[in-house]
């Protein structure tokens, strides 16, 4: 398979599941002494990241937490960021802009902030008040997070059943769902490479997948033109310019909210004829319950498009790394 090391791909997830010990130490320690709510903050990939962990949140947890996009943060504040505020954030550089001067406006305004920061020798990760440095696995590594939260407050009394099975059975499934996708990826990369525009939609804890897809990966890594939207949306607007010849792609989640995203699979034929349905539910993931698999789905879509990507930069002769204007001057 193209670019692809089965090992190394299981050595990133089984890393990150051993981050958990630490985890569960650092929001022990908050939880001892007490904390207000929770800000998850992000930008781009990272606030897409937040809307996973919030919707997982939403359904499970009476917690007190909200997603804060980092430039509109420092742009406007946010007055419920204050003195027993713990703010989670993800970085891979730790020098994206918007998060450096979130972090220091947060902890003026008298937060404490709990970085996931890839690169330890980053300025951000001296900045903040509780780091765990780990490349990858950005939206496994906040669902942790949000989990040991949600453990502590006594909200998910399956907390240790659920990752035993993670711990066992999650990477192996993983590399064998992108085994199981390549040759649907590939026909998927060969079909819609060169697509004017690309319709995404999603919903649950596949909305953020779909967005930060859209925007992160075919728009800033591919260069291809591309819009998400809510599957709770679609009715609302975006029907109306669906005709024969539209690419849409459904994110099929196996949360709660997949009857949302259902509706929308269930419109498409009626009027379109180059629509794709990716449903999380046609990959195996042995080992993991059925009742937790709502909970990793997000993951499972991310391995599928994993595929997808690495087809479309072989076709397009146009390696991911490469941005025309990203880092590349001021702006």
């Amino acid at each position: 398979m193209l670019k692809f090391d089965e090992q190394k791909q299981i050595d990133s997830v089984n890393g990150a599941l051993a981050l958990r010990p630490q985890i569960e130490e650092i929001v022990g320690k908050i939880c001892a002494e007490g904390y207000r709510n929770i800000c998850w903050l992000g930008i781009g990939g990272t606030w897409a990241s937040c809307l996973q962990a919030e919707v997982h949140m939403k359904e499970m947890s009476a917690l007190d937490f909200f997603v804060e996009n980092a430039a509109e943060y420092i742009t406007t504040g946010n007055k419920r960021v204050g003195k027993g505020t713990i703010v989670i954030l993800s970085s891979v550089t730790g020098s994206t802009i918007e998060m450096v001067e979130a972090v220091k406006k947060a902890q003026a305004d008298g937060a404490k902030v709990f970085g996931y920061i890839d690169k330890e020798t980053a300025a951000l990760a001296e900045m903040v008040d509780y780091c765990i440095s780990y490349p990858a696995n950005e939206q496994l590594k906040f669902f942790m997070t949000a989990d040991a939260f949600m453990k502590n407050a006594g909200e998910f009394p399956e907390y240790d059943a659920f990752y035993a099975e993670m711990d066992q059975y999650l990477a192996k499934g993983l590399v064998e769902v992108e085994k199981a996708a390549d040759d649907f990826a590939q026909a998927y990369a060969e079909k819609h490479c060169e697509d004017q525009i690309h319709y995404f939609v999603g919903a649950g804890n596949q909305y953020g997948a779909t967005y930060s897809y859209a925007m992160c990966y075919w728009e800033e890594q591919h260069w291809i033109r591309t819009k998400s939207i809510h599957s709770a949306e679609f009715f609302h607007g975006m029907l109306e310019i669906v005709d024969k010849n539209t690419p849409v792609t459904v994110f099929m989640s196996e949360d709660s909210q997949r009857k949302l995203s259902e509706r929308v699979a269930a419109f498409l034929p009626k009027v379109c004829a180059n629509y794709t349905i990716i449903d999380t539910k046609d990959y195996a993931m042995a080992g993991i319950s059925e009742k937790f698999r709502g909970h990793i789905s997000h993951l499972v879509m991310h391995a599928v498009t994993n595929r997808i990507d690495v087809h479309i930069e072989r076709i397009n002769c146009h390696p991911m790394p490469i941005r025309r204007y990203y880092r590349q001057f001021d702006y």
